[in-house]
């Protein structure tokens, strides 16, 4: 077996980067799903710790509230009153950096185990093409059950002008 690379594609082995844990309630309706976070939310213990990220400028905008402003407990606090959920589809994994092309030997999280726990949710949106891909295997059929929307990342190395990811997350809206 060889051992995962590191950044210098090296031998020397990668720690195995894990998510967080679900930000979610009885009263979820929609579940906003990443990837994988990356290595300054990591660092920091947040969601969308890096602050090039626009997350929570995003979700600012969607829910009319100025998240950027409030500390990390009172953002997941206000998602969490306006029925909105965090999670990531990759458990943990290898991964040299940040990227989602990086990602090896994943582990993905129960999405189904979790949905049990969610009766009012109608709604998973992926926040990214890679949270996208991985999400929907993992729901397989039970994805029919709900509302799928499918982001452009957030992330700043996703390229896309900010006007316009800006537009696509304003479908989150109406639900």
């Amino acid at each position: 077996m060889t051992k995962p690379l590191n950044a210098d594609d090296t031998a020397e082995p990668l720690a195995r980067k894990r998510c967080f844990d679900a930000v979610v309630d009885g009263s979820t309706r929609l579940l906003v799903l990443g990837s994988l976070p990356g290595e300054k939310s990591l660092a920091l213990q947040e969601y969308y710790g890096n602050r090039q990220n626009r997350f929570w400028v995003l979700m600012s905008e969607v829910l009319d509230i100025d998240l950027v402003q409030l500390d990390y407990a009172a953002r997941l606090a206000t998602l969490l009153e306006r029925s909105v959920g965090l999670w990531d589809v990759v458990a943990d994994a290898h991964r040299a950096g940040s990227l989602d092309s990086r990602i090896r030997n994943r582990n993905d999280n129960d999405l189904l185990a979790l949905l049990v726990d969610l009766p009012h949710l109608t709604t998973i949106a992926f926040n990214g093409g890679t949270a996208a891909r991985l999400g929907l295997k993992v729901l397989g059929q039970h994805a029919e059950r709900y509302r799928i929307v499918q982001l452009p990342s957030s992330s700043p190395a996703y390229t896309l002008p900010y006007a316009e990811k800006s537009r696509l997350w304003q479908v989150l809206r109406g639900y």
